[in-house]
């Protein structure tokens, strides 16, 4: 089993995004406090991201049009918002996939998606900003730090 090694330490990176926080930015019916404050922490701390990020938003940003959470305009809007803001994508995510990915997703029984920011924060050590219930769980089982805001 992938395990973190240590705590997270501090750096210029800051933390791991993942999505869940930035659905709660999108969708009004999603606000959360802690993802606001995460919003907030971006003015001093950058975000990493797995690889499949950018394509994770599209979609699900896609979907809230669909499903009439969300218009086209607001996808646009967001999407602007979103490349402005100090967040880096993890350029090692796929070689990483099929591997120690896949070995998170099945031990603790993730999405590969999930799995991925898990796997980073492993490998960054870095903590990770998530409101997902089932990722919190995995990350403090392997000892990954969850990002604190206050």
């Amino acid at each position: 089993m992938v395990k973190a090694k240590g705590n997270a330490r501090k750096s210029r990176e800051g933390f791991v995004l993942d999505n869940s926080i930035v659905m709660a930015w999108s969708f009004e019916d999603e606000t959360d406090e802690y993802a606001d404050a995460v919003l907030d922490r971006l003015a001093i701390a950058r975000a990493v991201v797995p690889a499949l990020w950018p394509l994770e938003v599209a979609n699900a940003l896609l979907m809230g049009e669909r499903r009439k959470r969300s218009t086209e305009a607001e996808t646009i809007k967001w999407t602007a918002i979103l490349k402005s803001l100090p967040i880096v994508i993890d350029g090692d995510t796929n070689a990483h996939a099929w591997s120690d990915t896949l070995t998170l997703a099945r031990g603790h029984n993730l999405t590969a998606y999930d799995a991925a920011y898990l796997e980073l924060a492993i490998r960054r050590s870095l903590p990770l900003a998530t409101i997902d219930g089932k990722l919190k769980v995995a990350a403090k089982t392997v000892g990954v730090a969850l990002f604190e805001v206050s």
